[in-house]
């Protein structure tokens, strides 16, 4: 048996616990399997004395290519798939759907609380584009690093789906409604200065220069940690309770886009595409 290295790869040191997508043939696309790590992940993180913030960033050319649509595509076609718990194995048809769909929205729902109620600083380091997810959840990182090449794609309405990852109410409040809009609901794509431009990204650097974020990530972990969580608490607090509101509506409403005719025919159409490159 030949050894496969982790989807999610985990270190600490002085302080700094990375987390670092690892799927780079599937260009970090989220499956099941890394949505449970990252939670794990995360309440690891919250619960560790020596970790004082928290790093996320992907291996390879892609920061993440958002969720692993042919996982989810198994799952509601009732082939084998990651995303389908024992409990919904032994159930047919419908009802096989209906239950993999509510165990993959509760999945997502708690991968998504797992950052609303992260305590400490919370620090993404785009090495590269970023889909779905991966651009959503940037809205509940404190700081968000990017390279120059990275872009950033969110095409719900065009594969049938529901935004998530509490951009429709963080969106539009740092880069305003029309700006949201066009992300949201057209799939726009933008570039990295156009993010920082709108506030999604704190900074873009040269691609050859990524590297510079570290030294003050590592001074940063040098900071008291117990203020830090403090003053994060102040920044979050009176939000917390909204945002996980927000995330309910959200997960709702993907459910149930999930269940639509348009959902399959975009992800037929998605897949076709694919099956002709």
């Amino acid at each position: 048996m030949s050894y496969q290295e982790p989807e999610l790869v985990i270190t600490v040191k002085d302080n700094v616990r990375i987390l670092r997508l690892n799927r780079p043939k599937r260009k970090n696309a989220i499956n099941a399997n890394l949505y449970l790590g990252i939670i794990k992940a995360l309440e690891a993180a919250a619960a560790d004395l020596n970790t004082v913030l928290v790093v996320v960033t992907g291996t390879a050319d892609y920061f993440t290519s958002g969720n692993d649509l042919g996982a989810i595509s198994q799952t509601l076609g009732g082939g084998p798939s990651t995303v389908v718990s024992e409990e919904s194995a032994n159930i047919s048809g419908e009802h096989t759907m209906k239950a993999a769909i509510g165990s993959s929205t509760d999945r997502f729902n708690k991968f998504v609380s797992a950052f609303i109620d992260f305590p400490k600083p919370l620090i993404a380091v785009v090495n590269g584009p970023a889909v779905g997810i991966g651009v959503t959840i940037l809205g509940l990182f404190d700081v968000v690093y990017a390279t120059d090449r990275a872009t950033f794609h969110t095409p719900f309405v065009e594969l049938g789906q529901a935004p998530e990852g509490c951009s429709t109410y963080i969106f539009p409040r740092i880069m305003g409604p029309g700006k949201a809009a066009e992300m949201i609901l057209f799939g726009k794509k933008i570039n990295a200065a156009e993010a920082c431009k709108l506030g999604l990204v704190t900074e873009v650097f040269p691609d050859a220069c990524l590297d510079q974020v570290w030294p003050r990530i590592y001074q940063w972990a040098k900071l008291p940690p117990n203020t830090l969580i403090n003053a994060k608490g102040m920044l979050r607090s009176i939000k917390k309770d909204l945002l996980h509101k927000v995330n309910d509506m959200e997960c709702k409403n993907l459910e149930e886009r999930v269940q639509s005719d348009e959902f399959f025919t975009a992800m037929m159409t998605f897949f076709s595409k694919k099956s002709k490159l």
